[in-house]
């Protein structure tokens, strides 16, 4: 069910029509939303009750003139009308003018229709292409099946019928009633709530029966597995894009691939383990079906029919077939400390020595620079591209948009970061979330909207260093550690349990 629909019903139970507290506008909205959807009779039942018509006396008035081919009627109707701009006017008399000019032609007064080209449409400031392509229709109405139809003809009754739903979009209030108003008001209503509410973590519709508001058990807060299979520190993780799998790394010179089961439980697909020393980074193919690891000082392997390259001094793009698109070198290269690349594919975002953030467009070669005050220790972009968000060593999480249209970063605070590299990541529907690791060993998650964390996870014994939330199932998060263990969290099910009982 849509939104239109449900707001039918609603309206039929719950009018609120105290005059204390709602004008005119709301009957006429409501009464304007059920012609709409053809409830023709409650609509006349509601306006007969109330009094007031969602039609204003001076709209009836012009559709009276209209639909009767009252064309100098009309004229004076919308010269009447307050409140018009000269360019609303002007394209209003425009559509009348050419109604007239329609019929004077299918009635055979061409000196009419030419009489009013001339002395009436032209001085309208409504563009000379318009103008233009009426001028033209003298010679082509035979084409549209209108030179010999009479006044009384279907065609210009529905012709007419036509200017006057053209004209109610035209005019301004309170003279018509916006198209879809109601919706409007009632989806701002709506994204307004969920806006403030900063557990919303769901796909599913919202209601407009009763506020929206998401309990606790919409966001990972709970540890629902840990594995262990690595033997020593794990410095990284990453959910694929399709959310079926995560990849871990190691200080044990390992990666692992894990498959999601059915029932939400991980478990260990393939064990990479030709590189001699620890795996600092890993990250999937767009289409999940290769995975590139990164040895510290060595070599980066890409894994799936077995298949590897060995790093260049400065920045290159390779294809998955391993040859080189685009470098950017030179003896001057500064160290890059982090990359990512924007999943739209436009943007190219690097960490160069310690406080600078090198925005590159792709396409253009057009490159800007954000200096921070401390040094960075790590990236990440949002699933929609528009933002993304570096890690501080003075503790600090700053979000900057991408196309650089913000002057200042927004700032997420609480958790500890000193002399280690920590991640954070983008998550939730919408991106919506923070999620970040801690040298404190807890996870940290902040609500966009917010520079407080709204919940901090406890359950690893040391510095958590980096974490992923999974871009599918929204509720999955997962942390790695210099405990030697990966942490997957999920929602409470006590929470869940509860609310069950409740219903």
């Amino acid at each position: 069910m849509g939104l239109g629909d449900m707001l039918v019903p609603l309206h039929l139970y719950q009018l609120p029509i105290d005059h204390e507290c709602h004008d005119d506008s709301w009957v006429a909205a409501y009464s304007g939303k059920w012609q709409v959807k053809g409830y023709e009779k409650s609509a006349a039942c509601l306006e007969s009750e109330s009094g007031i018509s969602y039609k204003s006396v001076e709209f009836k008035l012009l559709e009276s003139s209209i639909i009767g081919a009252d064309w100098e009627g009309c004229i004076d109707s919308l010269y009447g009308i307050k409140n018009m701009t000269d360019e609303q006017r002007d394209t209003a008399l425009f559509l009348v003018s050419q109604q007239c000019l329609l019929e004077c032609l299918g009635r055979g007064d061409d000196s009419l229709a030419l009489s009013l080209l001339r002395k009436q449409i032209s001085k309208l400031q409504v563009g000379r292409e318009k103008v233009h392509k009426l001028a033209f229709s003298l010679f082509s109405l035979g084409e549209l099946g209108l030179d010999k139809v009479h006044d009384d003809c279907d065609v210009f009754q529905e012709l007419r019928r036509n200017l006057v739903n053209e004209l109610e979009k035209l005019l301004p209030p309170p003279i018509t009633v916006p198209d879809r108003r109601l919706e409007h008001l009632v989806e701002r209503v709506v994204g307004s709530q969920i806006d403030s509410c900063i557990y919303h973590n769901s796909l599913d519709p919202v209601s407009i029966y009763k506020d929206h508001s998401c309990g606790r058990d919409q966001i990972p807060t709970e540890t629902i597995q840990i594995l262990s299979d690595h033997k020593n520190e794990v410095w990284f993780v990453q959910f694929s894009n399709n959310g079926d799998y995560l990849a871990s790394s190691s200080s044990d010179c390992t990666a692992i691939i894990w498959k999601i089961q059915e029932d939400g439980k991980l478990v260990l697909k393939h064990r990479l383990s030709s590189h001699q020393n620890p795996v600092s980074f890993v990250i999937w193919s767009p289409d999940d079906t290769m995975v590139l690891t990164c040895g510290n000082l060595e070599v980066l392997r890409l894994w799936d029919v077995e298949t590897g390259t060995y790093p260049k001094k400065g920045i290159c793009m390779w294809d998955c077939e391993g040859k080189e698109i685009k470098a950017w070198r030179g003896t001057r290269m500064p160290k890059v400390l982090d990359i990512a690349v924007t999943p739209n594919g436009e943007y190219l975002i690097t960490i160069f020595s310690d406080k600078d953030i090198r925005i590159l467009n792709v396409a253009t070669n057009a490159e800007r620079v954000i200096s921070e005050e401390h040094p960075i220790t790590s990236l990440s972009v949002s699933g929609d591209s528009k933002y993304l968000i570096v890690n501080l060593n003075s503790q600090e999480i700053h979000m900057w948009d991408v196309e650089g249209l913000w002057e200042k970063p927004l700032r997420y605070k609480g958790h500890r970061q000193h002399k280690y590299v920590i991640r954070s990541c983008f998550g939730g529907v919408n991106s919506t979330f923070i999620a970040s690791g801690s040298e404190n060993s807890q996870v940290y998650i902040w609500n966009r909207s917010g520079c407080d964390p709204i919940e901090v996870l406890s359950g690893h014994s040391m510095t958590v260093n980096c974490v992923s939330w999974n871009p599918r199932r929204h509720q999955m998060l997962a942390s790695a550690s210099d405990d030697q263990t990966i942490r997957i969290w999920g929602p409470n099910p006590s929470q869940k349990m509860h609310l069950k009982g409740l219903i």
